[in-house]
């Protein structure tokens, strides 16, 4: 069983994003901020007040959800496909252009759907078994928290299904989700440990900057050129820390498929 080196994983996911730079810059810009400005424009996330209770937020998010369904499930396709684009990137040692790495990502994106809708399909009634039965012994709210951290182990042993479709060309998702859960197998703790902290650190960057430019946005505008200001920073902010994410996700399997044995990469 191979052990994860994350501090070689995090120097390997640095040099990735160093060496295609001006590539990664323009598959974020085209995958992620544009998506993220539409979705600001036609479903913006709907306003909060401090007042509000629990409940209030539930109702309010139940709403802007099953108003706004159709409008976010589109936008999430321009995202999968980014994550696949970038990766084909990443792991292609030709260095396709752009062009390339899209062609090939179109083609990877409805195995890749399907992997993530068998995952969603089979983490829905686990997730609900979980809380309903931790509910018997703690509070509500307690049981779904500890649900949640539970899922968060199947989580880690199928996050490399991304690369394992873009990376390898592998067109069955159920084969995509076995070679995910091979690779991670007694890895998980230290991939939600690598990713965990690395997610710490950009939600603190990105909350210092968001709060800074927030103060100066509204110095200089007022109404609706404020939010989509706002908007449009915390899309590029978000664009920025995903393809981090993706590159992370592309030096571990760099390193765990390396390490496997040629018996089992035939």
């Amino acid at each position: 069983m191979t052990t994860l080196d994350t501090s070689a994983a995090w120097t390997s996911a640095t040099r990735m994003v160093a060496a295609n730079r001006d590539l990664l810059m323009a598959i974020a810009g085209v995958f992620f901020v544009l998506p993220g400005l539409a979705r600001a424009v036609f479903a913006p996330s709907p306003a909060m007040t401090s007042g509000m209770t629990e409940a209030q937020v539930v109702a309010v998010m139940q709403d802007y959800y099953a108003s706004s369904w159709h409008v976010l499930v589109i936008l999430s396709l321009p995202a999968m496909a980014g994550l696949l684009t970038m990766l084909v990137a990443m792991l292609d040692t030709t260095r396709p252009t752009v062009a390339q790495a899209i062609r090939r990502s179109v083609s990877a994106l409805p195995p890749y759907f399907a992997a993530q809708f068998l995952i969603a399909l089979a983490m829905l009634p686990l997730s609900m078994a979980l809380a309903g039965a931790l509910a018997i012994v703690l509070p509500d709210q307690l049981a779904v928290s500890a649900a949640l951290g539970i899922l968060l182990y199947p989580i880690m042993r199928t996050m490399l299904v991304g690369p394992v479709v873009a990376g390898r060309s592998e067109r069955n998702p159920i084969a995509a989700i076995r070679e995910s859960v091979r690779l991670t197998r007694g890895n998980a703790g230290r991939i939600l440990l690598f990713i965990g902290l690395a997610g710490f650190v950009f939600l603190v960057i990105y909350g210092l900057a968001m709060m800074l430019t927030g103060v100066v946005l509204v110095l200089i505008f007022r109404g609706e050129p404020q939010r989509l200001l706002g908007e449009g920073l915390s899309e590029v902010l978000i664009a920025v820390g995903y393809t981090y994410f993706v590159a992370m996700l592309a030096a571990v399997y760099n390193q765990l498929a390396a390490c496997r044995p040629e018996s089992e990469q035939a």
